[in-house]
């Protein structure tokens, strides 16, 4: 199966989106004299162009594609070739609204803006595979041609008539009879109960709560169409160019996708990243996603989408500062990323976009963000032969399942004051303070190769994934728990106790008697801590060898924190440096140490292969304690036992040759 390294050769693909069809075609020729003076290798073309190469029903104009394929091939250029399923053109859905999805009141999404498809229309989908077919059968044998883009940013619900008969269908493979689905679903609840499958509704706007497995299984369900959307595609452009790897770019923890199922369909994983620039965390944000594609894709990965500057969807839209793009782009080279691409090459001058910056901005070429562009491009031409390919090792690994975050998200549970998505990263942000280097896993994959597996909090859990989790802990890992973990099967049935009694006793837990759940700005006082958002009332059963206990209130000396053996159980979110300093401690006893000891303050490191990357994520010098003689592959510079870093400053050290 081709990979992502068949695309590289031993080089950091370098570029982004290019949409020339927004401008004159004298602009292109300018275009690829700029890219080459920035050090752009590769570029995407057709992502929003359906309209463009089909302006009528099976009316194809192709020849403006074929000039640029041209155009960049002599540049040497590669291309990213997207199939433009994302945004049909407006005689799709004014010819056959049925292509047009629906909302969960029944209202169309119409034509005007992107993303306006049903994933279950079979017209749409006849549709998307004739221009996708159109489009690889021309260009399979094109010189500039490296690689498949399929669709873009696949985020589209839909509640329809058409959508309802496909679940249905969906569900009767999940199910197979409607009294397995009723028990499933606990239809005895409130009088829900199906005798015919007719009767069963995606979830739809009601005038109380959902039934929240219904709504749990049309996530997976969207997830599914949207994946079979992906795989019709991918299947048509792998007939004609079997050699070329095919990805479809990721959105940075989106609910909509079981990203982990998604990946094994991919032959190169992707993701889109846009980290606030005055987001005091926007650098743990941007590890964090790094960490989680490079789990996924099990290797290097492919930035797909970043922004130079400003993006235009935020209340008050920043730009970088002066060097935070080339930080923030080497980070991801640290944490596996073999490809480094913006939208988009040049800002647009109209359309919803047109304050969405670009590799050459509004300024021109003589502008800030195109010289800071162009110095990216030289220090990716220079890491590329010696990170390409190369891999990231983790000796701790944090759990995340869509599906348990699409379960414990549902409407009517305990409390709304805390997100799945901030306790992830507080989690995360613990370790990457902790300067400690972590993959991400699903509960149900093999857990041997860690020293710690930290769970910052998985609701719903299979018993496969229960076995998994004990399995890990008896042989000997070390297995670290946060609150409200492993309280509901996959059908969102709470287990009995409130939580797996599997769990409960590898915890050192006999009751757990009430959740209390913590009031905004409500903290609650621990042993040499305070814990924040969650509490719990537990009662131990004596077996637990460390105990961190509640100081004052209802719960005055419970159990806040247990330890039995090598697995932990917090029972509350400890305020950050706590929990930094808890799970340091506990990664440390497991054997878990941080790639470089005694780092400054806001310096990151990571070892990418043989390489060492230094980033230095603050504006004020540093100097940082570096033992023995490494060559700086970004300066060429010899530095001996320590290398000063500037404003948002990067070293890439390797040992010099001998």
């Amino acid at each position: 199966m081709p990979n992502l390294s068949d695309a590289t050769r031993h080089r950091i693909l370098y570029g982004g989106d290019y949409n020339p069809e927004q401008w004159p075609e004298e602009t292109w020729h300018e275009d690829v004299r700029l890219m080459r003076a920035a050090g752009v290798n590769s570029v995407t073309l057709g992502v929003f162009s359906w309209g463009k190469l089909e302006p009528r029903p099976g009316v194809h104009d192709f020849g403006w594609l074929d000039r640029l394929m041209d155009l960049m091939h002599a540049g040497g250029i590669g291309v990213v070739l997207a199939t433009p399923t994302a945004s049909p053109p407006p005689w799709l859905g004014h010819l056959h609204p049925d292509t047009l999805p629906r909302d969960e009141d029944g209202r169309t999404e119409w034509w005007g803006g992107r993303q306006h498809f049903s994933h279950s229309s079979a017209t749409y989908r006849r549709h998307a595979a004739a221009i996708t077919e159109a489009l690889a059968a021309r260009y399979a044998g094109h010189p500039a041609l490296t690689m498949w883009h399929i669709n873009n940013e696949y985020c589209t619900y839909d509640h329809g008539d058409e959508a309802a008969t496909r679940f249905r269908r969906w569900l009767q493979d999940r199910y197979g009879t409607l009294d397995a689905l009723n028990t499933a679903w606990c239809t005895a609840f409130w009088s829900q109960g199906y005798g015919d499958w007719a009767e069963v509704l995606p979830a739809r706007r009601t005038h109380y709560l959902k039934n929240p497995t219904q709504a749990l299984d049309f996530r997976r369900f969207t997830s599914d169409m949207l994946l079979e959307c992906y795989v019709a595609e991918r299947d048509i452009v792998r007939r004609h160019t079997p050699h070329l790897p095919v990805t479809t770019n990721f959105m940075p923890l989106w609910s909509g996708q079981d990203a982990w199922r998604w990946a094994e369909e991919e032959d190169v994983v992707s993701v889109d990243l846009y980290p606030d620039p005055r987001d005091p965390f926007g650098a743990q944000e941007g590890a964090l996603v790094q960490d989680m594609t490079r789990s996924q894709a099990r290797g290097p990965w492919l930035l797909m989408e970043q922004a130079a500057g400003p993006v235009n969807w935020r209340g008050v839209n920043h730009p970088k500062p002066r060097g935070l793009n080339r930080l923030w782009s080497l980070q991801a080279v640290a944490r596996g990323a073999d490809a480094v691409c913006y939208f988009q090459w040049r800002q647009s001058r109209q359309g919803a976009e047109k304050f969405h910056s670009g590799m050459v901005s509004h300024a021109g070429a003589e502008g800030r963000t195109y010289q800071e562009v162009k110095q990216l491009g030289a220090d990716l031409a220079k890491l590329g032969p010696h990170a390409a390919d190369s891999t990231v090792t983790a000796d701790v690994a944090v759990l995340h399942d869509w599906h348990s975050w699409w379960a414990g998200a549902q409407d009517g549970r305990l409390s709304t004051r805390f997100d799945y998505t901030d306790v992830l990263r507080a989690w995360h942000r613990a370790l990457w303070g902790a300067h400690l280097t972590t993959d991400f896993a699903h509960p149900e994959h093999d857990l041997t190769p860690y020293k710690a597996v930290v769970v910052p909090q998985l609701y719903a859990l299979t018993d496969a994934a229960i076995d998994n989790l004990l399995a890990y802990a008896r042989g000997g890992g070390t297995l670290v728990c946060g609150f409200l973990t492993g309280v509901a099967d996959e059908d969102d049935r709470v287990r009995p106790g409130g939580m797996d009694a599997r769990l409960r006793e590898l915890f050192g837990i006999r009751t757990l008697h009430e959740w209390w759940p913590l009031e905004t700005d409500e903290t609650a006082a621990c042993d040499g801590f305070r814990g924040t958002l969650w509490s719990e009332e537990i009662e131990p059963d004596g077996t637990a060898t460390e105990t961190v206990r509640y100081k004052g209130g209802e719960l005055d000396g419970l159990p806040a924190v247990l330890r039995k053996g090598r697995a932990w159980y917090l029972s509350t979110l400890p305020e950050p440096d706590a929990l930094r300093e808890l799970l340091a401690r506990i990664a440390a006893d497991a054997g878990a140490r941080p790639v470089l000891d005694g780092l400054p303050a806001r310096v990151e490191a990571v070892r990418r292969g043989d390489l060492l990357f230094l980033l230095h994520h603050g504006r004020d010098p540093v100097t940082v304690d570096v033992p023995g003689t490494h060559r700086d592959l970004l300066t060429d510079a010899t530095v001996t036992d320590r290398v000063t870093l500037g404003r948002y400053g990067v070293a890439v050290l390797a040992e010099p040759a001998s």
